[in-house]
This record gives structure tokens, sequence and C-alpha cells, in this order.
């Protein structure tokens, strides 16, 4: 099989001998052997490893995404943010953390970005009032 995990400015994986995926979405963890059927799933913020021929392990940290099988033997992840790394540990303490902050992050500041044009509609509204005395003394 042959994995491709790519960003929108690299591609970080290009994996022509893999055997066997694991990634995970909502649902949990799941694996991905050769002649799976096509399928397409959104990836959480997670580990995705594979093993190649030689029986390697190798590991990928993925800010969400997107996971397509086709034909039974590409595997594609189109994802916002990637990190390689050999060591698990690191990738799970430190990369997935930071990558929740940042989703963390721009939680927030879409919340208050919407708090704030909700609060300028509001305030434009009420100068829309039919009620509301003009500024021109004459009606207009």
């Amino acid at each position: 099989m042959k994995l491709l995990i790519t960003t929108p400015i690299a591609v970080v994986v290009d994996e022509p001998n893999v055997v066997s995926v694991r990634a995970e979405d909502e649902s949990g963890s799941f694996g991905i052997l050769s002649g799976h059927a096509d399928f397409l799933t959104a990836l959480v913020i997670s580990i995705v490893s594979w093993r190649n021929r030689d029986n390697k392990e190798r590991f990928c940290a993925v800010r969400r995404g997107v996971l397509s099988v086709s034909g039974g033997r590409d595997i594609v992840v189109a994802t916002r943010q990637a990190v390689m790394g050999d060591d698990l540990d690191h990738l799970e303490q430190v990369v997935l953390l930071e990558f929740q902050r940042a989703v963390d992050a721009e939680r927030a500041t879409r919340t208050d970005s919407l708090r704030l044009h909700t609060k300028a509609i509001r305030h434009i509204l009420q100068y829309l009032k039919p009620d509301r005395p003009h500024i021109f003394g004459d009606g207009l």
C-alpha cells in the first residue's frame, strides 16, 4: 500500500511500502490493511501509525484531517498540521497537547469574534428602529 500525509504546505509522509495503518476518528481507532474497501472519514487530533514491510512502526501526529482509502492500496491523509516522530510518548504528550491548545484557542477566538459581531448588529438595530427620532428634523 501507499501512504501519503499532506498539509497545505508540505508532503509530510510519502511511504510506498506500507503493510498496515492505524488512525482514529470520532468513533474510535481503526486499522487498514491491503485490500480495504474504499473509505472516507474525518480524523480527530490523534496519532496515525503504520508499519512498513521491514516491520518498523512509524508515527505522525495529525491535527484533525480527512483520511481516504481508494482501490484498497492508496491511503491519503489531508490535515491542517502534521508532525512526524519516532518517539510516540513525545508525540502524545507534547505535540497532541499543543494541537489541542491551538484548537481551543481558535475556538475561543471564534466565540469572541461572534460575540463582537452580535453586539455590533444589536447596536445597529437600535439605530434602525422606526420609532427612533431621525437625525434630520424633516423625517428623512
